[in-house]
């Protein structure tokens, strides 16, 4: 830019435009979408911008965007198009009298972009880890090494209560599947690494996925699942030259009261006929070795 720390201020955000990067700092307020709060502020490096444009908004206002590069930011790669134009943390919002200031430095910015096309590494950060949240059937986490699923009792699957708590050490993952909240059915699925695409295996229903959890209304909402995602999303992509290596990550010891609880739900999915005896059995003994 033709000068270093100016700033455009709009609704929700204000950009300070500095010569290598645009930095985006996101309001906190009750009308500023959640995840912008969530994210909090972003650094966007102009080699990391494809394109530059202001348009009309509603309302009497005007909107500057910038477009991202295709692979350059793990958020918008992760959401696959997913978020709403009231969630894009791309877009400024500005009333329409300050139409020609923004149209002086998205001049200002187009003429400073050189790079186009999909690029190959992240240049956008990714949220930094350690994150968590709820979903509806698991509490799930992340590290920064490792995602687990902690299946909740009220809202698991009998399938995922069988085979357990999962550990997913991001060395043996390949991707991250994100599917919005805000969308019927809605869950946030971890992709193996080198599956055989020739074998094309049958992909069970989110529900009954071990490697997925599923949201619901209040759980795995946009603004934590999302940056959640896009956390694996680079970790996996940072990892990826390293070769998968098997990694035992012990469990937490528990509470005895939620001990307790667990197995009283695998007594009545045994009572069901949903658990055979030899996997009460098994689940059981696991379930007390974790006192």
């Amino acid at each position: 830019m033709s000068r270093m720390g100016d700033v455009l201020a709009g609704f929700h955000a204000t950009w300070e435009f500095e010569s290598d990067s645009v930095l985006i700092r996101y309001e906190r307020g009750i009308r500023t979408p959640k995840l912008f709060q969530a994210l909090g502020e972003r650094r966007v490096p102009l080699d990391a911008i494809e394109g530059v444009t202001l348009t009309p908004g509603r309302r009497g206002t005007v909107v500057l965007r910038v477009a991202p590069r295709a692979g350059a930011d793990p958020l918008i790669e992760a959401a696959a198009g997913q978020l709403k134009e009231s969630g894009d943390p791309y877009r400024l919002v500005l009333p329409a009298e300050r139409e020609t200031l923004a149209e002086y430095y998205a001049d200002e910015l187009r003429a400073l972009l050189t790079e186009s096309g999909r690029t190959e590494r992240y240049l956008v950060a990714p949220p930094e880890a350690p994150l968590h949240f709820k979903a509806y059937d698991a509490k799930a986490s992340f590290d920064g090494r490792a995602v687990s699923f902690r299946w909740s009792w009220t809202g698991a699957s009998s399938a995922k209560w069988k085979a357990g708590d999962q550990n997913f050490p991001v060395a043996n993952l390949g991707g991250v599947e994100w599917r919005s909240p805000e969308m019927f059915e809605g869950y946030l699925r971890l992709l193996p690494r080198d599956a055989d695409a020739s074998a094309a295996p049958a992909v069970p229903q989110a529900d009954q996925d071990p490697a997925a959890v599923v949201f619901g209304l209040g759980y795995g909402p946009v603004h934590e699942s999302l940056p959640f995602a896009a956390a694996v999303l680079a970790a996996v992509r940072e990892r990826g030259a390293s070769a998968p290596v098997p990694v035992s990550v012990p469990a937490p010891r528990r509470d005895p009261a939620d001990i307790a609880e667990r197995i009283r739900h695998l007594g009545e999915l045994h009572q069901q006929g949903l658990v055979t005896d030899e996997e009460f059995s098994s689940k059981k003994a696991q379930l007390l070795a974790e006192l």
